[in-house]
């Protein structure tokens, strides 16, 4: 299993609406993609400019392959992207 844990950081609060409706879309098309075991989305309430990505796939491959579908190219790499701090972390899960 590849496990990812991304956190975003709005440049600009006032983009939250606008962001978390992108990143939802993004997730719903994520979570239909060949080897997406789960994708959520968590916005932070103490933290209203925080975004955090938690993202399990079957392997690396499906992850690679993840980056060539609509979600990630054409909502999240040109759309989100550009207006946050990213930080990803590969992350390994210690219990199911």
């Amino acid at each position: 299993m590849f496990c990812l844990n991304v956190i975003l950081t709005l440049k600009d609060a006032s983009d939250a609406k606008e962001i978390e409706g992108l990143l939802t879309e993004a997730c719903r098309l994520s979570r239909t993609e060949p080897g997406c075991l789960r994708f959520d989305v968590y916005y932070a309430e103490a933290e209203p400019a925080t975004f955090v990505l938690v993202e399990h796939w079957e392997s690396e491959q499906a992850w690679k392959a993840h980056r060539e579908e609509k979600a990630y190219c054409e909502i999240y790499q040109p759309l989100v992207m550009p207006r946050v701090e990213r930080v990803a972390h590969r992350v390994k899960l210690l219990i199911e």
